[in-house]
C-alpha cells in the first residue's frame, strides 16, 4: 500500500483515519470508568448485595484482558479494519444491555461486552502502521496508546456529572450514542487495507487462555477482600497459573497457536511485556490513591474534603497531561529510540510518585503530581507498542500489540489489588469508620515510584536496535536509532 496523503483504495485521509481511532480508543477506555461514581449505590440500583455488584466492575476488567490477545490475532487473521468496526458494535450492544437493565444479570453481561470492546485499542494501534506515513507513525501511536489512561481519567468526572445530574442509565445511553459514532466512523473514515493473513483461530487455545487469566486475574483483583492468605484467593491465582502454564506448553505445540509464545520469548519482546506490567501498575497506583485522599474529610488532618465530582475534575487535567505528552513521545522515539524514551517516560513517573509525597496539602498540589506522572505514562506507554511492532513481523502485529495490552492489564490489577491492600493495613478510626492514615498514603506513593523506577530498569535490558536489525515497517525507524 502506497503511504500517501490518502489510501490509494479508499481516498480516505490517514490523518482522518488516527483521529478516528484516538476517538474510539477514548470511547472504550471510557466505558471502562463509567460505574465507578456510582458503585457505592449499585446494590440500590440493581437490588443486590455489595459484594455482588463488585463484579459490575471485575467483570468488564477480565473480559478486556482476555478480549486484547483475541482481538489482535483474529485481526491478523481477518483484517484489522473488520475487527475494529466489530469490537466497535459489541461496545454498542453492550452499552444499550446495561441502559435497559435493572437487576445484575443483565448488567453483568452488558459490561461483559463492554470490556470484550476493549480489543478496539490494540488492534487500532497495529493498524496505524499500514495506514499513515512513515513521518507520522511515531506520533500516531503514542496518541493511540494514551487513549487508554486519558479515556479513564476523562471518564470519572464525566460520569460523575451525569449520575448526579440524571438517572444513572444516561451513563449507558451516552455510551451507546459514542459507541455508534464510532462504529459508523470505523466503517467509513478507516481504511480497510488487505492485511489479512492466512491462518485459523485457535478456538481450543483462546478458551485455555480466557480460563487462566480469569482465575489469576479474579484471584489477584479479590485479594483485598478476601485476604491474600484466603484459600479463595490462593486457589484461584494458582489454578490460573496451572492453566496458563498448561495453555503454554499446548500452544508451542501448535502450527498456528493464538499467541507465538516462541516470539513473545524473544528478548526485546520479553521484555517489552515485563516492563508493561511495571508501567501498568504505575499508571493505575494514582488513579486508586488520589481520588481517595481528595475525598477524605478535612477532619483527618490530611484528607483535602472534596466531593466525588470534585475530585473527578481535579484528576481530569491529568489524563489531558498524558494525552499533550504523546506527541511527544513520539519525536522522542524518533530522535534517541523508543527504548530510552520508555526508561525516560517510566523515570518521569516515578518522580511524580515522589513529587506527591511532598504534595498532599491542598488539591492542587496533588493536581501537579498526577500530572507529572501522567506525563511520564503518556511518554512510556507509546514506546512499548512501537518497540513491539519493530521486533514481529506484520503479521503477528495484532496478536502481539494485544498481548503487550494484555500485560498493561496485568500491571492495572495488580496495582488496583495491591494499593487496596496497602490503605486497609494502616487505618485509623473515624466515627466508627476505618479509614487510611497518612502513612498508608505515603506507602502507596513509595511503591508507585519503586514500580516505575523498576520499569526503568527492565526497560534497560531491552536488547539495542542496531542499523543492521532488518526493520517490519515504518516504525522501525525510530527503533533503529536507538542508543
Amino acid at each position: 500500500m502506497s503511504r500517501t496523503s490518502s489510501s490509494p483504495a479508499t481516498g480516505v485521509d490517514p490523518r482522518l483515519a488516527v483521529v478516528v481511532l484516538c476517538f474510539g480508543g477514548l470511547t472504550t477506555a471510557l466505558t471502562q470508568t463509567l460505574v465507578i461514581p456510582i458503585q457505592g449505590e449499585l446494590p440500590v440500583f440493581l437490588d443486590s448485595s455489595a459484594s455482588s455488584t463488585a463484579w459490575v466492575v471485575t467483570v468488564t476488567l477480565l473480559a478486556g484482558a482476555v478480549a486484547m490477545p483475541i482481538a489482535g490475532r483474529l485481526a491478523d487473521l481477518l483484517g484489522k479494519q473488520r475487527v475494529l468496526v466489530a469490537t466497535a458494535a459489541v461496545l454498542v450492544v453492550g452499552s444499550v444491555v446495561c441502559a435497559l437493565s435493572d437487576t445484575l444479570a443483565p448488567m453483568l453481561v452488558g459490561r461483559a461486552l463492554q470490556g470484550l470492546a476493549m480489543g478496539f485499542i490494540p488492534v487500532g494501534i497495529s493498524l496505524m502502521r499500514e495506514i499513515v506515513p512513515p513521518a507520522m507513525a511515531g506520533t500516531s501511536v503514542a496518541a493511540m496508546s494514551a487513549t487508554l489512561g486519558v479515556g479513564g481519567a476523562i471518564g470519572l468526572p464525566l460520569s460523575a456529572w451525569i449520575a448526579q445530574v440524571g438517572d444513572w442509565h444516561a451513563l449507558f445511553w451516552v455510551a451507546a450514542g459514542l459507541a455508534v459514532l464510532v462504529t459508523a466512523l470505523s466503517w467509513f473514515a478507516v481504511p480497510h487495507v488487505h492485511d489479512a493473513q492466512p491462518g485459523r483461530l485457535d478456538v481450543v487455545g483462546g478458551v485455555g487462555l480466557a480460563l487462566g487469566l480469569v482465575g489469576l486475574l479474579v484471584g489477584i483483583s479479590k485479594a483485598p477482600a478476601w485476604g491474600w492468605g484466603d484459600p479463595r484467593t490462593i486457589g484461584a491465582i494458582v489454578a490460573g497459573l496451572l492453566v496458563l502454564a498448561v495453555w503454554g506448553l499446548y500452544e508451542l505445540r501448535q502450527a498456528d497457536p493464538l499467541v507465538d509464545l516462541r516470539a513473545t520469548a524473544d528478548l526485546p519482546v520479553l521484555m517489552t511485556n515485563v516492563a508493561a506490567v511495571a508501567v501498568g501498575f504505575g499508571m493505575m497506583a494514582q488513579s486508586i490513591v488520589v481520588p481517595q485522599l481528595l475525598q477524605l474529610p478535612e477532619i483527618t488532618g490530611y484528607g483535602l474534603g472534596q466531593s466525588l465530582l470534585a475530585a473527578g475534575l481535579w484528576m481530569a487535567p491529568a489524563g489531558l497531561a498524558m494525552m499533550v505528552f504523546a506527541p511527544v513521545s513520539g519525536r522522542l522515539m524518533g530522535t534517541i529510540g523508543a527504548r530510552i524514551t520508555l526508561m525516560l517516560g517510566a523515570g518521569v513517573m516515578g518522580v511524580g510518585y515522589l513529587a506527591a509525597l511532598v504534595l498532599m496539602d491542598a488539591p492542587w498540589q496533588l493536581l501537579v503530581a498526577s500530572c507529572i506522572s501522567t506525563a511520564g505514562v503518556g511518554i512510556g506507554y507509546a514506546a512499548m507498542p512501537t518497540l513491539i511492532l519493530d521486533a514481529v513481523p506484520a503479521r503477528e502485529a495484532g496478536s502481539a500489540v494485544g498481548v503487550n495490552a494484555l500485560m498493561r492489564s496485568v500491571g492495572t490489577t495488580l496495582a488496583a489489588a495491591v494499593m487496596g491492600t496497602l490503605l486497609t493495613s494502616r487505618t485509623q478510626d473515624l466515627g466508627g469508620l476505618a479509614i487510611p492514615t497518612e502513612g498508608a498514603f505515603q506507602l502507596c506513593f513509595l511503591v508507585g515510584a519503586g514500580a516505575a523506577f523498576l520499569g526503568v530498569v527492565i526497560a534497560a535490558a531491552i536488547p539495542r536496535r542496531t542499523a543492521a536489525t532488518p526493520a517490519s515497517g515504518p516504525l522501525a525507524t525510530a527503533g533503529a536509532r536507538d542508543r
